[in-house]
């Protein structure tokens, strides 16, 4: 056969038809693979095997094409279908090329612009930034999982204590699985490049801990490994995991950072195994558990006195249990301050340490505010480890809010939201700047925000209520204000009918303009009887809504007698009492409460 009696061949046969054809419908599946495989986070090695069987069914098509023909009676061999003059129409070739094309570029833009938009917003994501993951339990003895929690925890405050890092909270991590499908969409969420996941085995003196440090956009291993380790070496096992993680994501490391991630906390393995399960039951934050937290660090510090971690935990205990109880701050707070200062006399290098003292000195207590020492504690804090979320969020909300700095004091709280982005107090708090510089849409759509991240919570429901009452919505502050009620009933398990709800209720009356059933229940309220209900706070501001400025001021100075923490801090930026500032005896409350020297910030 001639060169061009063959070519003339191969277009009788259709094998140029088929050619075309089964390119156009390649390509097409192509396509579909490598965009639509992604979102049902099919493995990259389906997409290759799927192009790989494309290519290797080429020539077979372009085979099957030259030995057989389509007929109306069916596949028959060509030289069959020659001899009964059957032959094939050409029409429906010409469907499947332009339908196929037209898919094919559909889908081929379609790629075009996620990719590109998956490039924006990978490029957007700082390359030096990391989220670390629950580590999987691996022990026969399930009950070991505070030990895993507690391996991953300390990787990440080491890792948390380099600057050139931007590392996630524990808080904002704990809500995912170990080894979870999708991690770049976590990583989206989380807003790092790396995630570093891993696996804890422990049996009896003996660790094992596997770990694999990820780029999540790609779904790359940048690094991997296994240590077998006796118990007491586990500091050493921590501080390697996070070195190679630094250097692998070409972190520059002071020579104190090196110090700091070397750091070998105490030298009594039972202590840090009951410190470990201390910190455990302090990340579950109930009432209960942080009064097991609290026995497991004394424990910690009966095997190691000078363990200065734990002095810091125990701290930490004290100064959350109130919020999360009907204990007494005024009890607690004294416990939590000598116990910050025993863990920074050990160890003054405790960016926890530090930042627990900040937040006591800048909160009424016993001792009255120093937002100046505060000021100090938590830039000390940040110093010393840039990514501890709670110091930035404590500063910006306990002190420079107080002040009146609210541009600082915003900008302190988002980039505690950075780092810890699914706290709903964080999130709440934030709110509440909003709201303290009169910045009302802000506020109301941050708590709303807010609300869909912890629907159970009462602070953002109380913070949409001011927001609504200070921006003239009345009926809506009522709602909110009703919300916030239920769900601190719940929370505390006061019932709402108990006369410690009587304030709130006249505040509601007093929004409704039934002044006379708001004074009635204001004139019965004798103060709260029991831990946790309202406050002399609220009763001062239902007599701010009557215009009563006096009796405000007169539960206003039984508030600060009462030493009621939380509420008076804010005074000086408070809008809610904006009707009282002018006023001699208010001014003088103020003064005792912020005094003038902590700051140059007029009042609002």
């Amino acid at each position: 056969m001639s060169e061009r009696n063959f070519f003339a061949e191969l277009k009788r046969r259709n094998v140029y038809k088929v050619a075309v054809a089964y390119g156009v419908v390649a390509w097409l599946l192509m396509q579909v693979a490598s965009q639509i495989f992604p979102f049902f986070d099919i493995p990259n090695w389906v997409v290759r095997l799927v192009v790989l069987l494309l290519v290797i069914g080429f020539p077979i098509a372009l085979i099957i094409a030259w030995a057989f023909e389509v007929t109306p009676e069916g596949i028959k061999r060509t030289e069959a279908a020659d001899a009964a003059g059957q032959r094939s129409r050409g029409g429906a070739w010409i469907y499947i090329i332009l339908i196929g094309a037209a898919l094919s570029v559909g889908l081929f833009f379609v790629g075009r612009y996620t990719a590109s938009r998956k490039q924006t917003e990978s490029a957007e994501l700082p390359a030096k930034s990391i989220a670390v993951l629950p580590f999987e339990n691996l022990s026969e003895e399930k009950g070991n999982a505070y030990f895993a929690d507690g391996i991953q925890e300390e990787i990440l405050t080491r890792l948390s204590k380099i600057a050139d890092l931007k590392v996630i909270s524990r808080t904002s991590t704990q809500q995912y699985q170990s080894k979870p499908g999708n991690l770049s969409e976590i990583a989206r969420q989380l807003g790092v490049a790396n995630i570093l996941e891993g696996s804890v085995q422990r049996s009896a003196d003996q660790v094992r801990v596997n770990v694999q440090l990820i780029k999540a956009a790609t779904d790359t291993h940048l690094w991997a490994d296994t240590f077998d380790r006796k118990l007491t070496d586990i500091f050493s096992v921590e501080s390697e995991i996070a070195k190679v993680v630094a250097d692998t994501l070409q972190a520059k490391l002071s020579g104190a950072e090196q110090s700091a991630i070397a750091a070998r906390p105490t030298e009594n393995s039972e202590a840090h195994d009951l410190y470990l399960k201390g910190r455990y039951f302090f990340g579950k934050r109930t009432a209960d558990d942080l009064k097991r937290a609290i026995d497991y660090f004394n424990q910690a510090l009966a095997k190691d006195p000078n363990y200065a971690l734990a002095y810091a935990g125990l701290a930490d205990s004290y100064v959350l249990l109130p919020e999360y109880s009907r204990e007494s701050s005024a009890e607690l707070f004294p416990k939590a301050r000598a116990a910050a200062e025993k863990a920074l006399a050990i160890d003054n290098t405790l960016a926890e340490a530090h930042a627990s003292l900040g937040l006591l000195l800048a909160t009424l207590s016993t001792s009255g505010i120093n937002l100046r020492e505060s000021k100090r504690e938590f830039e000390r804090a940040i110093a010393l480890n840039p990514n501890y979320a709670p110091a930035h969020h404590w500063y910006g909300f306990g002190v420079l809010l107080p002040l009146g700095e609210f541009d600082r004091a915003i900008a302190e709280v988002k980039r505690a939201l950075e780092l810890d982005p699914f706290s709903a107090v964080m999130n709440a708090n934030i709110g509440f700047c909003y709201l303290y510089a009169r910045r009302y849409p802000e506020a109301i759509a941050q708590f709303r925000k807010t609300t869909e991240l912890d629907p159970s919570s009462p602070a953002p429901h109380l913070g949409l209520g001011e927001a609504y009452e200070l921006s003239g919505q009345r009926e809506q502050a009522i709602t909110e204000y009703e919300r916030a009620g239920d769900l601190f009933s719940q929370l505390t398990h006061i019932p709402l009918t108990s006369d410690n709800f009587l304030p709130s209720l006249a505040g509601r009356y007093v929004l409704k303009g039934e002044r006379a059933k708001a004074l009635q229940l204001l004139d019965h309220y004798k103060g709260p009887t029991q831990r946790g209900a309202a406050p002399d706070f609220a009763v001062a501001l239902d007599y701010v809504r009557l215009g009563n400025n006096n009796k405000a001021i007169d539960w206003l100075e039984r508030s600060y007698q009462n030493k009621e923490p939380s509420f008076l801090e804010d005074i000086k930026v408070n809008p809610l009492l904006d009707p009282l500032r002018g006023d001699p005896r208010f001014e003088a409350l103020v003064e005792k409460i912020v005094p003038a020297q902590e700051s140059s910030t007029p009042s609002p």
